[in-house]
């Protein structure tokens, strides 16, 4: 047995050793900062992928001053059966004057050869102001982590689409524990819809010339509805961030300290511009984008009283929902009512893309054909920066059957009609219609009636075995009817929070007054004027296990946490349905 146990490690261990040595050694170079003001340091980091080398020769420093290191450190590690190490050289370097600079390659020794690293390009500004102490843990902060609002385009034309994109730009040298939205952007003079996303990736980056990492924490679309200088007031964000101490632990691990710092976004100018007035069309109703204009009839043959259906659509991108529809123009002896609108808009950082259409329905009254003149759609082309007018066919009704439409002769002998008047002496008006009534009665024997009532206990049997059943089945589901009443028990508790979703400071007073009544009624105590350390000891001794226990306090503690927070609809939603569940798991216990 001990033998065995000896070969398999032999073979673990060569299979680690394999997977060592399989890989390619590179020797690789990264800066902290690329840009900097010559009073100003930044680290430099050589990193070896592969075990065993030696002998690290840094480069010739010329012309920066080495102000700390280097410092060495070591990282093993073994994931999803695959092995990674790196072991890196640190400097700390300060510039010693302005300008362009390129630090030159270092080198290190394995296995018997020589590998160098790349260069790095630095570019030396004018002195910046740094405080008196370099190393104040909100002044690192500041200079690592950056909100930046980006704007798609600063000069649109009234009713054309841009986007603002808020990115939190942070850089390896810190970490980013918790944030916060403090103050949302205000949006005056625009019309605007979120873009929504799918989660927070965080992807890699430049700011200044420097390499980030950066997160988009908000997208939204604006369509200018003014002309003239419009602001977009700035984000602010309550960030904890982690800060380097320049300290290490026992094992080489970089020793931080966590400070809140609050951070904003630059106010944002555009200038919308006016739409020309040059050439203009007369239709113009605002319509900016990108579109496509058309005009269809469902039926162009049918019956009097018979209808049918005008569609007047506009597809494309752009301010879809902000401008109106061409009206059509029918003869008199059509009649038509009131449209339907319908919309499939969808909205992308490229604008609004989709459709807008009317749909008219129209009945004819009398027989014969009827044009309907066509239909023109104006919208300006804020890419070619002219007004373009799309003009659609004439259609034509044409109703085969019903009556005929009066006309007017131009015999003007013509004799006026009048009604007959009658009298006794004179000849009745003939009579053109009759009303019968038949004199036989159809007997109820063999009748529809009589089959039915005679094959209704055959079927009714049958239904009320099988619901019997179904009633045996559900009584005997005990789990079953213990969830729906505790999900019952629940809706009713909590039916007053539901009602005031969306208001935070209401929602949350009612979900924590659902919370305490629930209690009350079950464990027959006053529990709003009680501990949370009461509560968890009158629910343990009602043997309520622990996990419940405490997702019912902290439901509690989100309640009076939310009223100093900004909550959006989302969170209350997830709020809500979390208290749901808490009080359908307690009352399975209860």
């Amino acid at each position: 047995m001990n033998k065995d146990i000896k070969f398999y490690i032999l073979i673990l261990i060569s299979v680690f050793s394999l997977t060592i040595n399989a890989q390619e050694s590179v020797l690789n170079v990264s800066v902290s900062k690329n840009k900097l003001g010559v009073n100003q340091r930044f680290r430099v980091q050589y990193t070896i992928n592969k075990q065993g080398a030696d002998n690290f020769k840094a480069p010739n420093f010329v012309n920066f001053k080495i102000v700390g290191g280097p410092s060495q450190s070591v990282s093993q590690s073994w994931i999803n059966g695959k092995m990674s190490f790196s072991q890196s050289y640190t400097y700390i370097l300060q510039p010693k004057r302005k300008g362009e600079f390129d630090l030159p390659e270092a080198s290190i020794e394995i296995d018997d050869k020589i590998i160098k690293s790349g260069t790095a390009k630095i570019i030396v500004l004018d002195a910046v102001d740094i405080p008196k102490n370099p190393n104040d843990p909100e002044y690192i902060a500041s200079q690592n982590i950056h909100l930046v609002a980006e704007i798609s385009k600063s000069k649109p034309y009234v009713g054309e689409g841009i986007y603002v994109e808020y990115r939190l730009y942070f850089s390896e040298n810190v970490g980013i524990y918790d944030n916060a939205i403090t103050q949302s952007p205000q949006y005056n003079g625009f019309w605007n819809q979120e873009i929504k996303r799918n989660g927070t990736p965080v992807k890699e980056g430049t700011y200044n010339g420097e390499k980030y990492r950066y997160a988009v924490l908000h997208k939204a679309l604006l369509i200018p509805t003014k002309a003239g200088k419009l602001t977009i007031d700035p984000m602010k964000m309550d960030i904890i961030v982690a800060v380097p101490t320049g300290r290490a632990d026992f094992f080489g691990n970089v020793i931080t300290r966590q400070v809140r710092k609050e951070f904003s976004s630059t106010k944002k100018t555009i200038q919308s511009k006016s739409l020309p007035t040059l050439n203009k069309p007369k239709n113009f109703t605002g319509a900016v984008g990108e579109y496509s204009f058309d005009v269809s009839l469902s039926k162009e043959i049918l019956k009097a009283n018979e209808s049918s259906q005008i569609k007047i659509s506009v597809k494309g991108k752009g301010n879809l929902k902000l401008f109106e529809l061409p009206k059509i123009e029918t003869p008199k002896e059509l009649e038509v009512y009131q449209p339907e609108r319908k919309e499939k808009v969808s909205i992308t950082s490229n604008g609004l893309r989709g459709s807008v259409t009317d749909s008219y329905t129209v009945v004819p009254q009398y027989k014969g054909k009827y044009k309907i003149p066509s239909t023109s759609f104006s919208y300006f082309n804020p890419k070619e920066n002219v007004y373009q007018t799309i003009t659609s066919k004439d259609l034509y009704v044409d109703v085969l059957e019903g009556k005929e439409l009066a006309t007017n002769s131009d015999n003007t002998n013509n004799v006026e009609k009048r009604d007959v008047k009658m009298t006794d002496a004179s000849f009745r008006y003939i009579q053109n219609s009759s009303n019968f009534h038949s004199k036989e009665h159809s007997d109820f024997f063999k009748s529809p009636l009589f089959y039915t009532l005679l094959l209704l206990p055959f079927i009714a049997i049958p239904l009320i075995i099988i619901i019997y059943k179904k009633k045996e089945e559900r009584d005997g589901d005990v789990l079953g009817n213990k969830q729906r009443k505790a999900d019952k028990l629940a809706k009713k508790y909590l039916s007053e929070a539901s009602k005031q979703l969306g208001n935070k400071e209401a929602f949350y007073e009612a979900l924590e007054r659902a919370l305490h009544n629930y209690l009350k009624a079950k464990l027959k105590v006053e529990t709003s004027d009680i501990s949370r350390e009461k509560i968890t000891q009158l629910l343990e001794e009602k043997n309520v296990n622990s996990a419940s226990i405490s997702e019912f306090i902290d439901v509690l503690n989100d309640c009076d946490f939310a009223r100093y927070t900004p909550i959006d609809n989302t969170q209350m939603n997830q709020e809500f349905e979390k208290a749901k569940q808490v009080i359908t798991q307690l009352d399975k216990q209860l």
